[in-house]
């Protein structure tokens, strides 16, 4: 017969032998409070925060969609939206129809609709772009179509609602 003592003994000095303290569950410190200087991080925009990317991947079809408050949007399927974000990333079978404004957009893809790129727009060779397209900078591979009404942003104006030069 096993004797319960030798199954349960313990070794450090503690309360009677075969009485247990209650389990109790380890608690968590608390969260120091923030002192008079510092905003908590949650409510500090821009701090701390991780990069807002949407992937609309292979075989997906968004209608009627707004994106708003997006760094990246990666298209692999088919979306018809308007999108104000940082960057535009249309993957070699992804279609986006509709109204974009970025800071960059990198296009291997379809593009249907307007198109405005504050900072550089790249085409590439199995890229195809129709529509009203302005930007600031732009590099094509050769390859790529580009139809529609193409223009320069005003260097002075590099926002949406800027009058771009007309490109001859």
């Amino acid at each position: 017969m096993l004797q319960k003592d030798s199954f349960f003994r313990r070794s450090e000095p503690g309360p009677a032998r075969g009485l247990m303290p209650p389990a109790v569950a380890p608690q968590a410190p608390p969260a120091p409070a923030p002192t008079n200087h510092e905003a908590p991080k949650s409510t500090v925009k821009g701090e701390d925060r991780k990069e807002a990317k949407l992937i609309v991947g292979p075989d997906i079809k968004m209608k009627g969609v707004e994106v708003n408050d997006c760094d990246t949007l990666q298209v692999e399927g088919r979306i018809e939206a308007t999108l104000d974000a940082r960057v535009l990333l249309i993957a070699e079978k992804g279609i986006f129809c509709g109204s974009v404004a970025v800071d960059s957009a990198e296009i291997h893809g379809r593009l249907e609709g307007e198109l405005t790129v504050r900072k550089q727009l790249v085409v590439h060779g199995t890229g195809r772009l129709s529509g009203k397209i302005r930007y600031a900078r732009i590099k094509v591979e050769e390859g790529a179509e580009l139809s529609g009404e193409i223009a320069v942003l005003d260097k002075d104006k590099t926002l949406p609602g800027a009058m771009p030069k007309r490109v001859n």
